[in-house]
C-alpha cells in the first residue's frame, strides 16, 4: 500500500544517508522501522503485564499459570 507521510526535513534528509549506507530503498528503511517500532511496543505491552502480574502476585504465588500464559503469548509470535 501507497501512503504519504510527513517528517522534518532534518529527519527525512537522516533517513534518506542511511538508506543508502545499507543500499536500501526509503520504502524498505522505514517498513524495517515501523516493523521494530511495532515490535518493541509488543514488547512493552508484555512487560507491562508481566509487571503487573507481579504486583497483584507479590508472593509469587500462581507462578506455573503465569508461566503459561507467557509461554502462550510466545507460541502465538512464532510463524508457523
Amino acid at each position: 500500500m501507497k501512503t504519504a507521510i510527513s517528517v522534518p526535513d532534518e529527519l527525512f534528509a537522516q533517513a534518506e544517508a542511511e538508506a543508502g549506507k545499507q543500499g536500501v530503498s526509503r520504502s524498505e528503511l522505514y517498513q524495517v522501522a515501523l516493523r521494530e517500532y511495532l515490535k518493541r511496543r509488543r514488547d512493552e505491552d508484555v512487560t507491562e503485564r508481566i509487571n503487573k502480574y507481579f504486583e497483584a502476585h507479590p508472593e509469587g504465588e500462581k507462578l506455573e499459570q503465569f508461566s503459561q500464559l507467557a509461554d502462550d503469548e510466545f507460541l502465538r509470535r512464532i510463524e508457523w
